[in-house]
């Protein structure tokens, strides 16, 4: 999928979006919130109640209640679904304007990149702790990965292309023909360290 450059020109300070790229936050956004809002419910019925069992705990892997009760769920001293929860809804916010005819400064392009940023790092390590520390894998989780990861990437194609966020010529060509690629390569990447993890148990 190639998210084409906004409306107005390049290096004019704002612009808004196609409507491909609007779509792409809004559907993002969308079942980010869905994950952090089922795993919230969950947590709150696991905390009333700690012999209930999530939905989504199938096996000794897949176990959304393993990962639910590890410190690292509430890595800021609340449930880390809460914050999904506002920050899916901004992702959503700003994909409806977009489709709306919104147009953005500079200064919002790249703040919003930088909390995707922030995303994609929090969730890059989340994967980590998910499979070296708490060894369970909960699928609402990613469910939240598999949006993040293109939101950052496309979000951070879309300021290089503007020339909100300065890079060199061939880097801009890059993102402008392949941004499609880098999405790919993530999601593969987090894909196969998965399957690697548990290959004796998905392979026996």
């Amino acid at each position: 999928m190639r998210a084409r450059v906004g409306q107005h020109a390049r290096g004019t300070g704002t612009a808004g979006a196609s409507r491909a790229f609007a779509l792409l936050l809004v559907v993002t956004g969308a079942a980010g919130l869905l994950a952090s809002w089922v795993i919230t419910l969950d947590k709150f019925k696991l905390l009333e109640d700690p012999d209930f069992t999530p939905g989504c705990s199938l096996n000794p892997v897949v176990s959304c209640g393993s990962v639910m009760e590890s410190d690292q769920a509430a890595a800021f001293g609340f449930p880390n679904p809460m914050l999904g929860l506002v920050a899916y809804a901004v992702v959503i916010c700003v994909g409806v304007g977009l489709l709306a005819g919104a147009v953005f400064p500079r200064w919002f392009w790249l703040t919003f990149d930088a909390g995707c940023l922030f995303g994609v790092g929090f969730v890059s390590w989340l994967q980590f702790e998910s499979l070296y520390r708490i060894n369970a894998l909960c699928l609402w989780c990613a469910l939240a990965w598999a949006a993040t990861i293109p939101l950052f990437w496309y979000v951070t194609s879309y300021t290089v292309r503007q020339e909100f966020l300065r890079v060199p010529r061939w880097l801009r060509t890059f993102f402008d023909e392949y941004t499609w690629l880098v999405v790919a390569l993530h999601l593969g990447i987090v894909g196969m360290l998965i399957l690697t993890r548990w290959w004796d148990f998905w392979t026996s």
